[in-house]
């Protein structure tokens, strides 16, 4: 199994399907990187030599990802917790942040369920 930037990739996927594995990387910005690198995007994960994945390595450090984004997405939603924007309100609640409907969903919601005033039943 190959390891970038500390996350195991699945051999048996094709290496634009098994980069979507690390945090921060969807499908674009996985086909972006392999053009960048000359890596084509149809080979199997498991069949790259050391080179190919040194030249994705290299193209990969050039992006927030992994910890590092994660840290910063943590970070920003403090802030608006902290400010006490809409949004960050919503986040202390634990209701939805994005203008969703609360009357007939957001149950599924995790963790303790929170009660909403006025609410009928």
């Amino acid at each position: 199994m190959a390891r970038i930037k500390g996350v195991d990739i699945p051999d048996n996927k094709r290496i634009e399907i098994a980069m979507t594995y690390i945090y921060g990387i969807g499908r674009s910005l996985s086909n972006q990187i392999l053009k960048d690198a000359k890596v084509d995007i149809n080979k199997r994960a498991g069949s790259l030599d050391t080179d190919e994945l040194n030249r994705i390595r290299e193209q990969v450090d050039k992006y927030m990802i992994e910890g590092d984004l994660r840290r910063e997405v943590s970070m920003n939603i403090k802030t608006k917790m902290e400010i006490n924007s809409y949004q960050g309100v919503r986040h202390k609640k634990g209701l939805p942040v994005r203008g969703q409907r609360t009357n007939r969903n957001a149950k599924t919601r995790k963790g303790k369920g929170k009660t909403i005033a006025n609410k009928k039943k």
